[in-house]
């Protein structure tokens, strides 16, 4: 067991010393990399198919087809306009 904790402690000192840019990260920086992602990415890819699937829907002829498009477009407008929704709390907060 201490032969595993001596190895643990050598490999992280190790990193640290060889990698010493991980002292400079800030969280911030991650947190806005990640609102980048999500926002301008994956929640419009995310409405485009939830639009997609609502339509495949349709056209197969599913009873629940117009509850299908109408969550679809809601979502797709809250995906596609997820930058103004989070711009507008951020200001509301600041």
């Amino acid at each position: 067991m201490l032969k595993k904790q001596l190895i643990t402690y050598a490999a992280i000192g190790a990193t640290l010393i060889l990698l010493p840019q991980l002292g400079y990260c800030d969280v911030e920086g991650t947190l806005n990399s990640i609102q980048d992602t999500l926002v301008g990415k994956l929640m419009p890819l995310f409405g485009t198919l939830g639009i997609c699937w609502a339509a495949f829907s349709f056209f197969m002829g599913n009873p629940n087809a117009k509850t299908h498009l109408f969550l679809a477009i809601t979502g797709a407008i809250i995906g596609f306009g997820s930058s103004s929704i989070i711009s507008y709390v951020q200001s509301v907060v600041n």
